[in-house]
């Protein structure tokens, strides 16, 4: 850019959006940057394009062409991020950035921009800069119009969970499992006993003379991890790591990663299908004795739970143990340390990622094959399905914020939210881990987000990790009128099931 700029004129930056040559006062500006990966914002206003990571800010990014009433494109070499300065800063995603330009007052004409504005166009002035005519754009009139506010909805503060709704949550105590494929075994271990999941690692590496068990280290935020194999471990057939697992636990004072083949589902416990193991198993060799209870979940689906301390030898973790004092010279987390994190079930859809807190997630489970239809319900509302006795209203995400419809596949993942209301099943894409991460990675999200604010209460900003996840508030899953029509069905299949249908 050039800077053509004299004394006593004000400095205005140049840009293209189609065909049309647009300025804005330089002061307005932030800075200028390339486009960014976006977090895209579902039921959002057309002109919002996503929420992009800005050095640890989350920041609304608008569409020049959509704010114009011009058709949107792909982003291109040239597309630019035009951050403008304020109390709440917003990117302009713009063709292309022109020019540096110093221009007197006496050369901007105010008369002639309403007989030069086109459909779609908010202008304060014009000015002609070699030979071209460069509108000057209101700014906050074009945002205002396209973002306009209910002025009955407040900023949603970073807080994950609030106060009372936390409480809610936690009322029953409810015992959830996370369930895992161990060599074509389900096995589980406690939920509030592990700390995240998350992907293995391409490639590891090795510790030189170590148990057979520890397939290496990995890189776990700011320390080293040591994994271990479950197969290993329980006395089963070993594999290579492909695309396998990682559930992080503590074990005493060492972080331990223990590697599935994959992850299943998270299950809510009906404790009167929890059975001690039974006494011949601790009896026979092999990874059976690790096993200290059964879950019988239904139509022959036997878990095997897992106790953390019953995986390991005494030597073997002696030697962990010092090996992690080595490596990793920082104290082991405090309880306190370790309950300010939070804790979020991360799922797909139509690309994206979201997030709900773990604590309104009652379960996770394979999308049944039967869903009973109902008459004249809105198409959000697949229908209902029978889990474990109790009749469950299903919602299609996807459908409910206005997205492609996805062709039925083994990845898809029925995710089961209680809200102090209701309780229905979400079918999500895919569900990808447990995430772990301290408050301070919670960012409020902007209030450029229109109708879509209270969907979305917040963004989990992992900067490090380049990602960004849109935290959703599940008391605002399903709107008022969504919300009436399953308190109604509520009420009618508290006395009965419906009948299944035939297969």
């Amino acid at each position: 850019m050039t800077d053509n700029r004299q004394s006593g004129d004000e400095r205005y930056l140049t840009f293209r959006s189609e065909e049309g040559l647009y300025a804005l006062p330089a002061r307005l500006v932030s800075e200028v940057i390339r486009m960014r990966p976006l977090a895209r914002v579902p039921q959002a206003p057309k002109s919002l394009l996503g929420l992009a990571n800005l050095r640890g800010a989350v920041i609304p990014v608008a569409s020049m062409r959509s704010l114009l009433g011009r058709e949107e494109i792909a982003s291109t070499a040239t597309t630019r991020l035009i951050v403008l300065d304020g109390a709440t800063p917003v990117a302009l995603a713009v063709d292309e950035v022109a020019a540096l330009f110093a221009v007197s007052q006496s050369e901007i004409s105010g008369a002639d921009a309403e007989l030069s504005a086109t459909a779609g166009e908010q202008l304060r002035g014009i000015f002609q800069i070699e030979g071209k005519v460069a509108k000057i754009l209101d700014m906050q009139a074009l945002l205002d119009r396209a973002f306009a506010q209910d002025a009955s909805r407040q900023i949603v503060s970073a807080a994950v969970v609030p106060r009372a709704e936390k409480t809610q949550a936690r009322v029953e105590q409810r015992r959830r499992l996370v369930t895992f494929d161990v060599a074509g075994q389900e096995y589980a271990l406690d939920l509030e006993g592990v700390q995240e999941i998350v992907t293995a690692p391409g490639s590891l590496t090795l510790v030189p003379g170590s148990d057979d068990a520890v397939q290496g280290v990995m890189a776990y935020r700011d320390r080293l991890l040591p994994l271990l194999s479950l197969r290993v471990l329980l006395g089963l057939p070993s594999a290579t790591l492909g695309r396998s697992k990682v559930i992080v636990i503590l074990v005493g004072e060492t972080w331990v990663g223990l590697v599935a083949d994959g992850t299943k589902s998270l299950v809510s416990v009906d404790p009167d299908h929890v059975e001690p193991a039974p006494p011949i198993l601790s009896a026979r060799a092999g990874g059976e004795v690790k096993i200290a209870e059964i879950y019988r979940a239904g139509k022959g689906r036997l878990i095997s739970i897992l106790v953390p301390d019953r995986l390991f030898r005494e030597e073997v973790m002696q030697r962990l143990t010092n090996s992690d004092r080595a490596m990793n010279p920082r104290a082991a987390p405090t309880d306190a340390e370790r309950d300010q994190d939070l804790r979020f079930l991360a799922f797909k859809l139509n690309g994206n990622e979201f997030a709900l807190p773990i604590d309104a997630v009652d379960e996770v489970a394979r999308v049944p094959d039967q869903i009973t239809r109902l008459p004249k319900t809105p198409r959000f509302l697949e229908g209902v399905v029978n889990l474990r006795g109790v009749v469950l209203p299903v919602v299609d995400q996807r459908r409910r914020f206005d997205m492609p419809v996805m062709e039925v596949n083994a990845a898809r993942r029925l995710v089961v939210v209680r809200t102090e209301q209701h309780r229905a099943g979400l079918i999500v894409d895919s569900v990808t881990e447990v995430l772990r991460c301290p408050p301070q990675s919670i960012k409020a999200a902007p209030d450029l987000t229109g109708e879509a604010l209270g969907l979305v209460r917040s963004v989990i900003n992992l900067e490090e990790a380049g990602r960004m996840l849109l935290l959703l508030d599940p008391s605002e899953l399903l709107s008022r009128a969504e919300r009436g029509l399953l308190d109604s069905f509520r009420k009618e299949t508290t006395t009965k099931a419906p009948r299944q249908p035939r297969r």
